[in-house]
Protein backbone atom coordinates (compact mmCIF):
# COMPACT_ATOMS: atom_id res chain seq x y z
CA UNK A 1 0.00 0.00 0.00
CA UNK A 2 2.52 2.56 1.04
CA UNK A 3 5.08 1.87 -2.10
CA UNK A 4 1.66 2.30 -4.21
CA UNK A 5 0.71 5.85 -2.64
CA UNK A 6 4.56 6.87 -2.85
CA UNK A 7 4.81 6.35 -6.75
CA UNK A 8 2.07 8.11 -6.97
CA UNK A 9 3.61 11.18 -5.56
CA UNK A 10 6.74 10.49 -7.76
CA UNK A 11 4.69 10.34 -10.84
CA UNK A 12 2.41 13.57 -9.73
CA UNK A 13 6.20 15.11 -9.22
CA UNK A 14 7.10 14.34 -12.37
CA UNK A 15 4.52 15.41 -14.04
CA UNK A 16 4.66 18.84 -12.43
CA UNK A 17 8.36 19.21 -12.86
CA UNK A 18 9.91 21.86 -14.11
CA UNK A 19 6.42 23.76 -15.03
CA UNK A 20 4.60 23.24 -12.06
CA UNK A 21 6.99 23.74 -9.41
CA UNK A 22 4.57 23.97 -6.55
CA UNK A 23 2.94 21.27 -6.99
CA UNK A 24 6.23 19.10 -7.83
CA UNK A 25 7.76 20.33 -4.40
CA UNK A 26 4.48 19.20 -2.71
CA UNK A 27 4.31 16.01 -4.36
CA UNK A 28 8.06 15.03 -3.21
CA UNK A 29 7.45 16.17 -0.18
CA UNK A 30 4.80 13.83 0.35
CA UNK A 31 6.76 10.59 -1.43
CA UNK A 32 9.64 12.03 1.22
CA UNK A 33 7.03 11.61 3.83
CA UNK A 34 6.45 7.49 3.08
CA UNK A 35 9.90 7.14 2.40
CA UNK A 36 12.77 9.36 3.28
CA UNK A 37 15.39 7.70 1.45
CA UNK A 38 13.68 7.44 -1.90
CA UNK A 39 16.23 8.26 -4.07
CA UNK A 40 13.47 8.98 -6.94
CA UNK A 41 11.79 12.01 -4.95
CA UNK A 42 15.48 12.86 -3.36
CA UNK A 43 16.92 13.38 -7.16
CA UNK A 44 13.67 15.63 -8.13
CA UNK A 45 14.36 17.71 -4.80
CA UNK A 46 18.27 18.04 -5.81
CA UNK A 47 16.79 18.66 -9.28
CA UNK A 48 14.94 21.78 -7.97
CA UNK A 49 17.64 23.27 -5.98
CA UNK A 50 20.16 22.57 -8.60
CA UNK A 51 18.37 23.72 -11.98
CA UNK A 52 16.00 25.73 -10.54
CA UNK A 53 17.35 27.96 -7.79
CA UNK A 54 21.38 27.03 -8.34
CA UNK A 55 21.92 25.79 -4.73
CA UNK A 56 24.31 23.77 -5.63
CA UNK A 57 25.44 23.07 -2.62
CA UNK A 58 21.99 21.96 -1.08
CA UNK A 59 22.20 19.52 -4.26
CA UNK A 60 25.07 17.82 -3.99
CA UNK A 61 24.34 16.91 -0.38
CA UNK A 62 20.52 15.74 -1.72
CA UNK A 63 22.23 13.75 -4.60
CA UNK A 64 25.19 12.00 -2.12
CA UNK A 65 22.27 11.29 0.49
CA UNK A 66 20.34 9.10 -2.21
CA UNK A 67 23.82 7.93 -3.89
CA UNK A 68 24.79 6.54 0.18
CA UNK A 69 20.92 4.98 0.00
CA UNK A 70 21.85 3.39 -3.61
CA UNK A 71 25.20 3.32 -5.79
CA UNK A 72 23.06 2.21 -8.61
CA UNK A 73 20.20 4.72 -8.90
CA UNK A 74 21.24 5.53 -12.11
CA UNK A 75 18.69 8.41 -12.99
CA UNK A 76 21.08 10.24 -10.62
CA UNK A 77 24.33 10.25 -12.08
CA UNK A 78 23.96 12.62 -15.42
CA UNK A 79 22.47 15.54 -12.70
CA UNK A 80 25.31 14.98 -9.90
CA UNK A 81 27.91 14.94 -12.66
CA UNK A 82 25.69 18.25 -14.44
CA UNK A 83 25.76 19.83 -10.53
CA UNK A 84 29.63 19.00 -10.22
CA UNK A 85 30.06 20.67 -13.49
CA UNK A 86 28.42 23.99 -12.84
CA UNK A 87 29.88 24.29 -9.42
CA UNK A 88 33.41 23.80 -11.21
CA UNK A 89 34.13 21.15 -8.26
CA UNK A 90 36.28 19.37 -11.95
CA UNK A 91 38.16 16.93 -9.89
CA UNK A 92 35.64 15.65 -7.63
CA UNK A 93 33.28 15.18 -10.73
CA UNK A 94 36.07 13.29 -12.64
CA UNK A 95 36.49 10.68 -9.63
CA UNK A 96 32.68 10.14 -9.70
CA UNK A 97 32.49 9.41 -13.33
CA UNK A 98 35.34 7.12 -12.95
CA UNK A 99 33.31 5.57 -10.15
CA UNK A 100 30.53 5.23 -12.00
CA UNK A 101 31.96 4.18 -15.33
CA UNK A 102 32.61 0.92 -13.16
CA UNK A 103 29.32 0.11 -11.89
CA UNK A 104 27.51 -2.61 -13.61
CA UNK A 105 25.14 -1.68 -15.66
CA UNK A 106 25.45 2.65 -15.72
CA UNK A 107 24.82 4.08 -18.96
CA UNK A 108 28.76 4.01 -20.84
CA UNK A 109 27.39 6.46 -23.57
CA UNK A 110 26.46 8.98 -20.84
CA UNK A 111 29.31 9.02 -18.33
CA UNK A 112 31.62 9.15 -21.26
CA UNK A 113 29.70 11.85 -22.90
CA UNK A 114 29.39 13.77 -19.35
CA UNK A 115 33.15 13.37 -19.56
CA UNK A 116 33.94 14.73 -22.73
CA UNK A 117 31.92 17.83 -21.23
CA UNK A 118 34.30 17.66 -18.35
CA UNK A 119 37.40 18.09 -20.86
CA UNK A 120 35.38 21.04 -22.44
CA UNK A 121 34.60 23.01 -19.37
CA UNK A 122 38.31 22.26 -19.23
CA UNK A 123 39.63 23.37 -22.46
CA UNK A 124 40.91 19.56 -22.83
CA UNK A 125 38.98 19.44 -26.34
CA UNK A 126 41.74 16.58 -27.82
CA UNK A 127 40.62 14.64 -24.64
CA UNK A 128 36.97 15.42 -25.10
CA UNK A 129 36.92 14.33 -28.48
CA UNK A 130 38.65 11.11 -27.30
CA UNK A 131 35.62 10.19 -25.11
CA UNK A 132 33.13 11.05 -27.60
CA UNK A 133 34.25 8.51 -29.73
CA UNK A 134 34.39 6.18 -26.64
CA UNK A 135 30.99 7.45 -25.84
CA UNK A 136 29.96 6.74 -29.64
CA UNK A 137 31.62 2.70 -29.42
CA UNK A 138 29.56 2.07 -26.26
CA UNK A 139 26.34 3.27 -28.24
CA UNK A 140 23.95 0.73 -29.44
CA UNK A 141 20.82 2.86 -31.01
CA UNK A 142 20.25 6.24 -32.03
CA UNK A 143 19.12 7.45 -29.54
CA UNK A 144 22.37 9.58 -28.05
CA UNK A 145 23.77 10.17 -31.44
CA UNK A 146 22.47 13.44 -31.89
CA UNK A 147 23.66 14.94 -29.24
CA UNK A 148 26.85 13.10 -29.24
CA UNK A 149 27.27 14.97 -32.80
CA UNK A 150 26.19 18.29 -31.56
CA UNK A 151 29.01 17.77 -28.73
CA UNK A 152 31.62 16.93 -31.11
CA UNK A 153 30.80 19.62 -33.46
CA UNK A 154 30.76 22.06 -30.63
CA UNK A 155 33.93 20.67 -28.78
CA UNK A 156 35.84 21.42 -32.40
CA UNK A 157 34.39 24.64 -33.28
CA UNK A 158 36.25 25.68 -29.92
CA UNK A 159 39.63 24.05 -30.79
CA UNK A 160 42.37 26.65 -32.39
CA UNK A 161 42.44 26.95 -35.78
CA UNK A 162 45.42 26.17 -37.38
CA UNK A 163 46.39 28.58 -40.09
CA UNK A 164 47.75 29.05 -42.69
CA UNK A 165 51.69 30.58 -43.59
CA UNK A 166 51.62 33.41 -45.85
CA UNK A 167 54.34 33.43 -48.13
CA UNK A 168 56.70 36.37 -48.50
Amino acid sequence: MGTHILNNYIFKALDAYPYELEKATEAINYALSYNEKDTMALCLKGRIYAETLKDYDTAKIIYTEALAESINAFHIYPHYINVLLWNEDYEEAERFIDFVLKVKGSDKVELYHKKAVLFEHQGLYKKALIKIKLAKRFNYDSSNIYDLKESESRIKDKMPKKGKKKKK
